[in-house]
């Protein structure tokens, strides 16, 4: 039985999903809502009624940090004081406001794993131009079944959904800014807090978002990013390299990604890079579409937009980012050592997808909690086969505020049967994350990979 904390969609909003299944749009009228009761991409302007969420009046305004200084991102809000911990022993009386996976990590580290809830700070913003483009988006966006998208540029396609699919499309085309290049390290950690560390380096250039994009224009092209991922270390992986051209259209133009290998010193298709095929160098603890916790088509699952709740997630987690912070003080045995997590009240947009008929994945089930201000999925239920649950993931996210992008500082992936865990995102010890970085889309060819793997 779901929560009851659940809010419900009314009888509305389900009629308004079965008229626009066609075309996946509202109405003029709803759109106008769009910078007036609601934020420019859809969420609530309004606190609520218990006064423990604010109301949005803006976000984080955009300044550079001080990269030359080796600095990250600093805390915007290093200020605020812990409001309670939530722990094994009072976690019944908020039960009704964690997931299922997180009730599950209580009751497997009764002794070591804590939620800290701080005050809730609406921090999400974007660049005025994602803002205008959400707006057009609104009532232009086209859906042809799960994942021919069109009509769409810059802005998130659904900032109103109707369909369980909406919001993770919304999280998929969340603005990142134009390009990066990052390191996006990978701690794998035993059940005893022993851990092995895989050092990547990612390049990406986001076409849907660059300046002059329209949607003919991305309709035509059909390129929503394109992808490089370098293993940088250990020795016995560096050299590997993955390429990916995503498409916004899949159902005229499915993924394509291609993989250099060092060892045969060629480049050749990859066309299992998707899916539940594993992740790059993860030994199993994620498939390819849990990177940025979803990722990819959703052709395999059926999609129910459940309703909106209020609950405890990770957000601004600025802290996780430091450089004063090292990967031995991260990594413990079991979990993330969440000294260093925020949580706060947040309200989300629950999806629950299950396997479609005739279709097959590695989860049987997902829940995903899907931040309502910024579209960034802050964490997933995962249920195995036998209906199990069996990992549990959490995005501690934050505003690049040089850019006003929104993205996981480190992501984890949990599993509660193995007792085993994994860490995405660390760049701690790494020269700081550069979200300005551009190239041109001819750095993002076949022909280039194996250079790059050189290098």
């Amino acid at each position: 039985m779901r929560n009851s904390s659940i809010v419900a969609i009314g009888s509305a909003l389900i009629l308004g999903a079965a008229v626009f299944a066609a075309t996946a749009t509202v109405s003029q009228s709803e759109a106008n809502r769009l910078g007036n009761d609601l934020m420019p991409m859809g969420g609530e302007r309004a606190g609520n009624r218990a006064g423990t969420i604010p109301e949005w009046t803006g976000g984080l305004p955009q300044r550079e940090p001080d990269f030359d200084a080796g600095e990250t991102f600093d805390d915007p809000f290093a200020d605020d004081q812990v409001r309670f911990v939530i722990t094994a022993d009072n976690v019944a009386q908020y039960r009704d406001q964690l997931t299922p996976g997180q009730l599950a990590m209580f009751e497997n580290h009764p002794q070591s794993y804590r939620i800290p809830v701080y005050p809730t700070r609406r921090s999400t913003s974007y660049p005025e131009r994602v803002y205008e483009w959400t707006r057009r988006n609104a009532t232009s966006a086209r859906l042809e079944g799960t994942d021919g998208l069109s009509g769409v540029a810059v802005g998130v396609p659904f900032p109103i959904p109707t369909r369980g699919e909406h919001p993770i499309w919304n999280h998929q085309l969340r603005y990142r800014g134009e390009g990066a290049r990052v390191f996006y390290n990978q701690a794998i950690v035993t059940g005893g807090g022993d851990y092995t560390m895989i050092r990547l380096l990612q390049e990406i250039i986001f076409p849907y978002h660059a300046e002059g994009a329209t949607p003919e224009q991305l309709d035509a092209s059909n390129k929503r990013f394109f992808f490089l991922q370098h293993i940088v270390s250990p020795a016995r992986l560096s050299g590997g390299v993955l390429l990916v051209h995503e498409t916004l259209n899949q159902l005229r133009d499915p993924r394509q990604a291609w993989v250099y290998n060092p060892g045969q010193r060629r480049v050749r298709r990859a066309p299992n890079v998707e899916h539940d095929n594993p992740g790059t160098a993860a030994d199993g603890l994620r498939t390819n579409d849990q990177n940025d916790v979803f990722n990819g088509a959703l052709e395999r699952y059926d999609w129910e937009l459940v309703g909106k709740r209020e609950m405890f997630m990770p957000f601004n987690s600025y802290r996780l980012n430091m450089t004063d912070l090292t990967y031995d003080e991260l990594v413990m045995p079991g979990h993330l050592n969440q000294d260093y997590a925020r949580y706060e009240l947040r309200r989300v947009w629950v999806v629950d997808a299950t396997v479609r008929e005739g279709m097959r994945h590695l989860y049987k089930r997902r829940t995903f909690y899907v931040c309502e201000d910024s579209w960034q999925i802050l964490a997933v239920d995962v249920y195995d086969n036998r209906d199990q649950l069996w990992r549990v993931q959490e995005a501690h996210n934050i505003n690049y505020y040089n850019v006003l992008g929104t993205s996981g500082a480190v992501e984890a992936v949990y599993d509660l049967q193995s007792g085993r865990y994994l860490l995405l995102g660390l760049n701690n010890e790494d020269p700081p994350n550069d979200y300005r970085w551009t190239e041109s889309e001819s750095y993002f060819t076949p022909a280039n990979l194996r250079q790059r793997g050189l290098r």
